[in-house]
């Protein structure tokens, strides 16, 4: 008796990403889809039925939006350096959605702290995220020797690069394995993605 009612005093244990659906308990492969939580800002991993069901905005209750899959490439990015200026920005990367929930456009950097918000000057970014779906694509650009690049990404792209950073920077510069992890990481993107001729 006792036993059988501790199992309701103790949460069951939550599914490690990548063996199980978070919304459903589905055990999935490593290849698999994300929903995000527009509240919480929280990605899920999802099954194929799951995932399917928040394909189409406003299903959930709107709560709910599946992240797609498209890469799009822009090796030249020419508003680069007008949206450095504007926003601030400290590194050579950084990526901007639009938050419906805020009904405004956002821009966020990977950091040794994780995704750090940099403040955008009303209206920045409007004209450049005109094809980028609201919460679950972004436009993440990157600084180069010789002007930028951009990339329309899902928005789990984006936080599995600010991972990247997390887990890899040591020290003031980032030392040697992170400078490594970011460049392969930009490159299998570049292999992915369709290339765009002018951004």
């Amino acid at each position: 008796m006792t036993g059988g009612l501790r199992r309701f005093r103790t949460p069951a244990p939550r599914a490690a990403p990548g063996e199980k659906c978070e919304m459903c308990a589905e055990p999935i492969g490593a290849e698999h889809g994300h929903v995000i939580d527009l509240e919480s800002r929280t990605i899920l991993c999802a099954c194929r039925g799951c995932y399917l069901l928040f394909t189409h905005r406003g299903a959930g209750g709107k709560r709910h939006r599946a992240v797609p899959d498209r890469v799009r490439h822009f090796p030249r990015f020419a508003p680069g350096p007008a949206l450095w200026e504007s926003a601030g920005i400290p590194v050579k990367t950084a990526f901007l959605f639009r938050n419906s929930v805020q009904d405004r456009v956002v821009a966020f950097y990977p950091s040794p702290a994780g995704a750090t918000e940099s403040l955008l000057p009303l209206g920045t970014g409007d004209d450049l995220l005109a094809d980028v779906a609201d919460d679950v694509e972004a436009l993440l650009v990157n600084q180069l020797d010789l002007g930028f690049e951009a990339f329309l990404v899902p928005i789990d792209v984006c936080y599995e690069l600010v991972g990247l950073v997390r887990s890899t920077w040591r020290g003031f510069d980032g030392g040697t394995e992170a400078h490594e992890a970011i460049d392969g990481f930009f490159a299998r993107l570049r292999e992915r993605g369709e290339v765009v001729a002018d951004g």
